[in-house]
């Protein structure tokens, strides 16, 4: 019988981090300890179905405490580092925390492994590193890290301190970048699940600008496959794009989403733009379908019909999952973009 193999995740609570940790726990091979805070984001209902399971193990704790980093990376076969605080929004208004965790908890991620000789390290980044890209390019990992906003200059930050520690020690290091993600279980700040909760309750949709920014969708299955990839047959010190391999505008999606919710259009509300909001993301993940046999396979429209239909099912997951400050933060982000704009 093979050895059972041992993976810490962080940040496993959250969106990205908990589909990974059921992708990885279905092999039976395979422990999952999962690394998590269980701030606003991390929800442990996520993964509540694997709570029983003797090949799952969630640790509360956070990623920039060098005594809980050598708790449970000891003995482990592989990191994958997708801990982070991820909401541009949020970073705008304080960025020390996305410092804290995107930055210090990164160095202190790379400390571990090193002091505990684990032989691979996953750093799950994001394609806003690169910044406002101009159209048709579409970026190769070798394009110049230009964040336009505080989380994507953290995450630019943790790309750099893995590179410089690869170089300078050696680290097992490998590097994602994905693009736009959705799927179930996002925590409704973010785009599809906010705008849909609030079409469900017929209230304004509050869109940035003339809604004309534009991303690539990948669905959450195909963020975690890629990560996954990069894990058995990435090449330490490189770095990989994980692009959804599509293009829409925020507006295109918002429409999508009104007219799979049965919802009318005159909910759209154009308002103040977000400072530093990049036009544009568009990826080249060439690399990535040639070193590690990636590709998007949930087609756009397929998955995001599936996404719309699972949140209409979930309301009350939404509204457990949007607790404590939620009122307050939207009231300080959209209140008087809303109270000045008009339909």
């Amino acid at each position: 019988m093979p050895a059972m193999r041992r993976l810490v995740v962080t940040g496993g609570c959250g969106f990205i981090g908990s589909h990974l940790v059921r992708l990885l726990h279905a092999d039976p091979a395979t422990r999952v300890v999962n690394l998590d805070a269980c701030t606003y984001a991390g929800n442990p209902e996520n993964l509540a179905d694997l709570a029983g399971s003797d090949r799952y193990a969630l640790q509360v704790g956070d990623v920039a405490d060098p005594a809980v980093l050598d708790r449970v990376c000891a003995g482990a076969d592989a990191v994958i580092h997708a801990a982070a605080e991820s909401h541009v929004d949020r970073s705008i208004h304080d960025a020390g925390p996305f410092l804290r965790t995107n930055v210090v908890g990164t160095e202190c991620v790379l400390r571990a492994v090193q002091r505990h000789r684990v032989p691979r390290l996953v750093y799950v980044s994001t394609d806003e590193v690169y910044g406002d890209i101009p159209a048709p390019h579409r970026t190769p990992e070798t394009d110049p890290l230009r964040p336009s906003n505080p989380y994507a200059a953290s995450k630019a930050a943790g790309d750099l301190l893995c590179l410089a520690h690869h170089r300078t020690h050696g680290s097992p290091v490998v590097i994602t970048r994905g693009s736009n993600t959705y799927g179930p279980n996002q925590f409704p700040e973010k785009l599809v699940p906010f705008f849909l909760s609030r079409a469900e309750r017929g209230e304004a949709l509050p869109l940035y600008g003339d809604g004309g920014n534009a991303r690539e969708w990948l669905h959450v299955t195909d963020h975690a496959a890629g990560i996954a990839a990069a894990l058995t047959r990435g090449r330490p010190g490189e770095v990989y794009n994980l692009g959804g391999g599509n293009e829409r505008t925020n507006l295109e999606v918002v429409r999508a989403l009104l007219q799979l919710a049965g919802k009318p259009e005159s909910l759209v509300t154009y308002v103040a733009d977000r400072p530093g909001h990049d036009r544009r993301y568009a990826l080249d993940s060439a690399k990535a379908a040639r070193d590690l046999g990636w590709r998007p396979r949930v087609a756009f429209d397929q998955g995001f019909a599936e996404t719309v239909a699972w949140y209409r099912a979930n309301v009350a997951w939404c509204d457990r999952t949007r607790t404590g400050g939620w009122r307050e933060w939207f009231e300080q982000q959209y209140g008087q973009r809303l109270a000045g704009a008009g339909r």
